[in-house]
C-alpha cells in the first residue's frame, strides 16, 4: 500500500476518534498491553514524561520538548489530534514520522489490527512508542489522547507525570464532574513517580489530586505554588515575556493568555528533572522558548496567521478553552476597531455553554469542517442567536473565512475556532502560515 492508501485502511479498519466521535472510544488497556508486547515493550529503552489534562496539555508538551531538544538530547514527541497530516502525531527532533515507516508498521501488525480490532488511537500509540525506540530517542513527551487512567498511553512508566489543568469535557465519557473527570486524569500518576499539577484553582480538585500522589507515594509538586516565575508581561503580539527565578528573563513565542500557566508547568517540570540529572544550558533553554513553533512543529494554538487584518487560528471546543480565549478577546478589542469570529464545532460538544460566554458585539461566520461529526452551520447560527450573536451561516469554512477577511478593514480582528478541523480547513488558505 502507499502512504495515503495505508492511512486509509486505518481509517476503515479501526475507528478513529477524531471522525467519529465517541463511539470510537474504547476503553480500557488490555489491546493496548498486547500490542505493546507484541512490539517488544519498546517504551522501556527511553525515558518518558507523561501529560494528561483539559487544557494545557499540547503546548506543555511541545514547550518541554522543546527544552529538552535545544539542550541537545534526541526527543520524540507524540500528540493528537493532527491538523493537516497523520505525520504530525508522532515527530523527533521535531520531524514527523516517515512515510515509510508507516507504512512498514502497518503491514507488520496488520494481522494483529483486523483480528484484534484496536481503536485507531491504540495503533497510533504503538507505533509512535515504537518508533521511537528504533530513532533512539533519550525522551519521549507523551501526551494522552483521552482521559488517562484508560488512555492507551497509559501502559508506559514515566519518570514524571504532568496534569495540566482540569474542566468539564467529554463528560459523556469521563463522567459529568470536574471531580469525575479529575478522577479520570488523576490515572496517570503512577507509584513513586513525581507529579506536577498545573493550573488548580478548585481547592477540592488539589486535595483530590493529593489524596491520589499520597495513596502511590508519588512526590506532588502543584506548579502555581512554586516561586520559579517571578513575573509574566504578554506583548502586544501575544508573545511573553518571563521572568524566572532560574534562567532571568526569557521570550516565550507561545501565545494567548494561558501560556502564563503552561510555561509556569514546565518551568516547575524543568526543576524535578535537573534533579534527575538533566544536563542544559541557559542559552539552550531561551532558544527553545523563543522558538517552540519552530522547534516542534506546534500550529493551532492563537497562532497569527495574517497581520492586515490580524487573523489568529485557534482550537478552542470546551467551555475551559474559551474562558481563557475571552479574556484574549478582549485583550484584542482595545487594539482592534472591530471583531470578527469564524467558528465550527463538532456536534458532541457542549456548544450552549461556550456560546453563552461569547461576545455579542462581534460578526460571527457560524461554518462546518468537512467531516460528519460536524455541527451542521445552519443548527450553529440558530444556537447563536439564541444568545444575540449577529451572523452568517457558511455552509465551508473556505467561503466563512473569506468573507470574514473581505468584510473586514486593516484595523479589524477575525478569530478562527472551534474545533481542530476548522482551524485545519482555514490554514490550508494561508500556506505561508503552515510549519
Amino acid at each position: 500500500m502507499s502512504y495515503e492508501e495505508t492511512i486509509e485502511y486505518l481509517y476503515r479498519l479501526t475507528p478513529a476518534f477524531h471522525r467519529i466521535g465517541a463511539d470510537a472510544y474504547k476503553p480500557g488497556l488490555e489491546r493496548s498491553m498486547k500490542f505493546d508486547e507484541l512490539c517488544n515493550t519498546p517504551h522501556k529503552r527511553y525515558k518518558s514524561i507523561h501529560i494528561a489534562g483539559t487544557n494545557g496539555k499540547g503546548s506543555v508538551a511541545h514547550l518541554l520538548a522543546a527544552v529538552l531538544q535545544s539542550c541537545g538530547y534526541k526527543v520524540g514527541l507524540y500528540t493528537s489530534p493532527h491538523l493537516l497530516d497523520f505525520r504530525e502525531r508522532i515527530r523527533v527532533n521535531g520531524h514527523p514520522i516517515t512515510s515509510q515507516y508507516v507504512i512498514d508498521f502497518v503491514n507488520k501488525f496488520a494481522r494483529f489490527i483486523e483480528h484484534s480490532q484496536p481503536s485507531f488511537f491504540e495503533v497510533t500509540t504503538a507505533l509512535a512508542l515504537d518508533y521511537f525506540r528504533h530513532k533512539k530517542v533519550a525522551y519521549a513527551v507523551i501526551e494522552t489522547g483521552l482521559g488517562g487512567r484508560l488512555d492507551s498511553t497509559n501502559i508506559i512508566a514515566p519518570i514524571m507525570s504532568i496534569i495540566t489543568s482540569i474542566s468539564l469535557e467529554h463528560t459523556d465519557l469521563l463522567g459529568d464532574t470536574v471531580s469525575k473527570i479529575a478522577n479520570e486524569k488523576a490515572g496517570i500518576i503512577k507509584r513513586g513517580v513525581p507529579v506536577i499539577i498545573g493550573e488548580m484553582s478548585d481547592l477540592n480538585l488539589t486535595e483530590q489530586f493529593r489524596a491520589k500522589a499520597f495513596e502511590v507515594s508519588a512526590p506532588i509538586i502543584f506548579s502555581t505554588s512554586k516561586d520559579n516565575l517571578l513575573d509574566a508581561e504578554i506583548k502586544r503580539d501575544s508573545s511573553w515575556v518571563f521572568e524566572t527565578a532560574d534562567f532571568g528573563n526569557l521570550t516565550c513565542d507561545l501565545r494567548g493568555l494561558s501560556q502564563k500557566f503552561n510555561v509556569q508547568t514546565v518551568l516547575t517540570a524543568i526543576q524535578v528533572l535537573l534533579k534527575s540529572g538533566l544536563q542544559l544550558r541557559l542559552a539552550s533553554v531561551r532558544k527553545a522558548f523563543t522558538n517552540v513553533s519552530r522547534l516542534t512543529g506546534l500550529m493551532g494554538r492563537w497562532q497569527e496567521i495574517n497581520s492586515k487584518p490580524k487573523i489568529v487560528c485557534d482550537i478552542a471546543h470546551n467551555p475551559g478553552a474559551w474562558n481563557v480565549n475571552m479574556r484574549q478577546l478582549f485583550f484584542e478589542a482595545s487594539h482592534h476597531e472591530k471583531i470578527h469570529i469564524v467558528l465550527g464545532f463538532s456536534k458532541d460538544k457542549d456548544v450552549d455553554r461556550i456560546l453563552y460566554t461569547l461576545p455579542k458585539n462581534a460578526v460571527y461566520y457560524f461554518t462546518q469542517a468537512e467531516t460528519e461529526r460536524a455541527m451542521p452551520a445552519t443548527e450553529l447560527a440558530e444556537k447563536g442567536s439564541e444568545y444575540h450573536l449577529k451572523g452568517q451561516a457558511f455552509d465551508s469554512v473556505i467561503d466563512a473565512v473569506n468573507d470574514a477577511t473581505m468584510s473586514a478593514t486593516d484595523n479589524d480582528f477575525i478569530l478562527i475556532s472551534g474545533s481542530a478541523f476548522v482551524v485545519a480547513e482555514a490554514l490550508k488558505l494561508f500556506p505561508n502560515a503552515i510549519l
